[in-house]
Formats: structure tokens, C-alpha cells, sequence
């Protein structure tokens, strides 16, 4: 038997293009399927297979647990009972002891060549899976094969993979049949179905599409930085020259706009914008939101937004239909981005350098025309009046050292009052608050400001509001949210 079970696994080794161990894997399933039939129990067991010699034998096992955890007699054992026959076991491992092995001859049941098919059709998936990743070919083409709750299978070669509904471009009508591309966004070894997981609408099936269109892109002469889509509607992609020689633009557009055209032909008419690439955030937003001519941009680093003032002739066009100009135009940069008048923008500014002119009048107790002075002077917080170097402040024609002296104590102190001020606002809120994960202390400290001083309070709050008062996120407000809330289902 011995010898029949070593010709088995070689055969089907070679029949199915595997590695003998997955072989002898399934075997070794297959007749542990067979052995538990003889039980009427759903007892706990595993064949051995030698590789070497084929003999086989099978053991019935039981988890140890203590005393008072047995749940389950078949599978289980209390460690009292355990250590009468196995002295050294101890909770968490397992105690085994041989069953009589069936002869192998009567494997021949349906159930157990399933269970020996079906692991070697796994293997060989996985074989193919593998082989096709190894190509690193992240644009698939093949043919919808069928149709299932609206998601398309494709077939590609010997791999199946699922373009789902949500990743088709909108309004788009595929049938099977039809030949399609799409990008490689998911592996899912766990699904039974297909694992490869395909979109038509990622910003990267835009970017591959060029590089297949474009040879300079493979030759390294030109890059994609970044893209950003609107699928089916618009697009926009930020490319850069390696070469000073090579017009990055002109080079994606091609002759007569035929390179940039067949990206838009696989795109299901999808307009597509390509923007000069550049290091410099503001000469790269204006790039971002041409054709139209910006007047100024205002830069808040702290927040990573920018105020882009265009006149009235350009505001349509920055923003675009339904704001489709100004969003792709912030997705692709990374910044927030405000469209403004430039009427909006003087009374933007005004209303600022009115609160900043109040600001240092109450908390720095000085007169208007000192305040006037740091404002003119482009102090815009207090801890600049309290940390810029002291140099910079005594270059200040209107000021004198004393005045800089006394000036920067007062900002010194008044911010060192209001971090202890906070500091006890936070030692009242909850630890179930400051343990939460997630959270950090400036937004406990935001809270804490706001009565938000309890996991409880945090839980009742709707994530509009949490956004509100922290600024932060909406994915972040609702993760921190649906955390506190735990303890609702629990």
C-alpha cells in the first residue's frame, strides 16, 4: 500500500503540474475524511503521510484547557485529566494519542478524490495566480465571461478576475463579450470567486494607460507624478521631463492628439488635462487650474490650504462645472483650495487683520497704534511676537528695545498662562477618552474646550459635529466615533 500511495502522489504531481507536498497534503486530507466517518462524533484528527516510504498513520487529538473551560468533551480535556496519561502537558497544547488507520484501499469514495482534486485545483490557482503576478502586469485585457449581481467577470488567459460595478466607469454599458482593460487594484486571496479585483475608474488605470500610449514614460524620460479622475467626466495628470529636451506636455497630447486621444477613446469619452508638474506648490496649482489666469494665492501652511483670488472673468472657469475644476484641481496638488473674488478677498483680508489687530490689543494690552505696527510688520500670532528672534523686532524703526522687551514678555506669559490653562481643561476628561485609539491630545484638548470631557460624550456626538470642533477629517471624525460607540454594542 505503501508503495501504491508513492506512485499516486508522483502521478498526479506530474498529471497537474505540482509540487508532490501539495499531493501529499490533499492525500493526507482525504483520508482523514475518510477516518472520521467511522466516528459518529465530530472528533478532532490528522493522517501522517512519510515521504519517503508512503506509510501512513492517523492520531485523534485533544486541546488541554483548565478544569472549568471544558466546553467541548470531544475535542477538549481538562488538564486533570490530561496529566494522568500525558504528565508534562499543560494548558493550550494538545495531547494525541493513534487511531487504526483505514486501509487505503477503500479510499476510493467520491468525497475523498474531491477533497484530494479539489486541493491540487486550489494549488494549481494559486500556481497561475502567482505566475501572473510575477509578470507585474498591472493592466489586465480580457473578455466579460459572464455577469453577476451587475459585477463583470473577465477572463484573461487562465485568470478570472472581477471588474465590480463600482469600479466601472459610470454610465458605462459592458456586455459579455466585450473585450476590456482595466487596472489590477486588489489581490483577494481569501474570496472563492475571482481574486483579482479590477477598476476602470482608479486615477492609476488613467497614469498605466499613458505609459502604454506614451514609450518616453518606459524609457524614464518622462514621469506621471500624480493623477486625479472624475471618472467618465474629466480628468487631470501632472507630468514632468527628465529630459529638457522633451516637451512633457506635448509628448503625452502626441501628433495631432493621438496619443491622448486613445487614452480618451478607452475612457469612455473622459476629458483629460495634463498639467506641468512642479515643485513648487503655488506655481503648481496655477498650472493645475489653467486655462484660467489666477490673480494671487495666499498660502496658510498650517492648515495646507491656499486662497487662489481670481478675477471676476476667471471665476467660472477656476471652478469649474458643479466645482469639478477647483476639486480635481486640490486632489491632484494635495492642497485645500479656496476660490475667491478679489472683492472676496479684500474683505477676507480686512475681517483677519481686524481680529488679528483685536488679538494683540486684549491679550498683549497694548494701544491700537502698537498693534497696528505688528500688524503692518506681518506678525500674524503670538507666539511669533513671543519667539521671533529679537533682532528682527529691533529693526522695527517704531519700536524701542524696551518696548520690544516688554512686548515680548507679555506674549510669553500670556501663552504660558494659556497652556496651563489647557493642560487642567485635560486633566478632567476621562482616561477612556485619552486611551481611545486614535485619539491624540490636541484633539482631547479641543474637546475638553467643548464639554467633550468622556468616551460617553464623544459616542453621542454626530461626525459633522466632532469635524466642526476639531477640524479634523471626516473619515478620522467617523473611525474616532464609531470607537467610542464599542461599548454600544458590546
Amino acid at each position: 500500500m505503501s508503495r501504491e500511495i508513492l506512485l499516486l502522489v508522483d502521478a498526479l504531481a506530474r498529471e497537474k503540474a505540482v509540487e508532490k507536498e501539495i499531493v501529499f497534503t490533499a492525500l493526507e486530507l482525504a483520508l482523514a475524511s475518510a477516518t472520521k466517518k467511522r466516528f459518529q462524533e465530530d472528533i478532532d484528527l490528522y493522517v501522517t503521510i512519510d515521504r519517503v516510504t508512503g506509510a501512513y498513520q492517523s492520531f485523534r487529538r485533544w486541546l488541554v484547557v483548565d478544569d472549568e473551560a471544558v466546553e467541548d468533551s470531544v475535542r477538549q480535556i481538562a488538564l486533570s485529566d490530561a496529566v494522568t496519561t500525558h504528565a508534562q502537558a499543560q494548558v493550550g497544547e494538545y495531547i494525541e494519542e493513534p487511531l487504526e488507520s483505514i486501509e487505503f484501499g477503500r479510499i476510493g469514495a467520491q468525497a475523498a478524490k474531491q477533497v484530494i482534486f479539489q486541493k491540487i485545483r486550489d494549488a494549481e490557482r494559486e500556481q497561475t495566480l502567482n505566475d501572473f503576478l510575477d509578470r507585474g502586469d498591472f493592466l489586465v485585457t480580457g473578455t466579460i465571461k459572464r455577469i453577476e449581481r451587475g459585477n463583470a467577470i473577465i477572463e484573461s488567459g487562465k485568470i478570472e478576475a472581477e471588474l465590480p460595478r463600482d469600479q466601472m466607469i459610470p454610465k458605462e454599458n459592458l456586455r459579455v463579450g466585450d473585450r476590456v482593460r482595466a487596472y489590477l487594484y486588489k489581490v483577494d486571496r481569501s474570496s472563492r470567486g475571482p481574486q483579482l479585483k479590477l477598476s476602470r475608474i482608479s486615477p492609476d488605470f488613467l497614469m498605466k494607460l499613458f505609459e502604454l500610449e506614451v514609450p518616453e514614460i518606459e524609457e524614464g524620460l518622462l514621469e506621471i507624478k500624480v493623477a486625479a479622475r472624475d471618472p467618465g467626466s474629466r480628468a487631470k495628470i501632472a507630468v514632468k521631463s527628465n529630459d529638457q529636451r522633451i516637451d512633457p506636455i506635448g509628448t503625452c497630447v502626441g501628433m495631432r492628439g493621438s496619443r491622448v486621444q486613445s487614452v480618451i477613446s478607452e475612457l469612455a469619452g473622459e476629458r483629460v488635462d495634463i498639467v506641468l508638474w512642479s515643485d513648487d506648490p503655488a506655481t503648481f496649482i496655477i498650472n493645475a487650474l489653467a486655462p484660467a489666469e489666477i490673480s494671487s494665492i495666499m498660502v496658510d501652511e498650517e492648515r495646507h490650504s491656499m486662497d487662489i483670488v481670481v478675477d471676476d472673468e476667471n471665476l467660472a472657469q477656476a471652478i469649474g462645472r458643479g466645482g469639478q475644476n477647483v476639486r480635481l484641481a486640490s486632489e491632484l496638488t494635495g492642497w485645500a483650495l479656496n476660490i475667491m473674488t478679489v472683492e472676496e478677498s479684500k474683505v477676507k483680508h480686512e475681517k483677519e487683520t481686524s481680529q488679528l489687530f483685536q488679538l494683540f490689543m486684549n491679550k498683549l494690552d497694548v494701544d491700537e497704534e502698537i498693534a497696528e505696527i505688528l500688524v503692518q510688520e506681518g506678525f500674524s500670532t503670538l507666539e511669533e511676537v513671543a519667539y521671533v528672534p529679537i533682532n528682527e523686532m529691533l529693526d522695527i524703526e517704531s519700536l524701542d528695545e524696551d518696548t520690544v522687551t516688554e512686548i515680548r514678555n507679555r506674549a510669553r506669559n500670556v501663552l504660558l498662562t494659556d497652556a496651563i490653562a489647557k493642560e487642567e481643561k485635560v486633566e478632567h476628561v476621562a482616561e477612556g477618552l485619552l486611551a481611545l485609539e486614535g485619539m491624540d491630545i490636541d484633539i482631547v484638548r479641543e474637546l475638553a474646550a467643548k464639554g467633550i470631557n468622556t468616551q460617553s460624550d464623544l459616542a453621542d456626538l454626530a461626525t459633522d459635529d466632532l469635524v466642526e470642533m476639531t477640524g479634523i477629517d471626516v473619515e478620522r471624525a467617523n473611525r474616532l466615533i464609531m470607537k467610542a460607540r464599542e461599548p454600544w454594542f458590546d
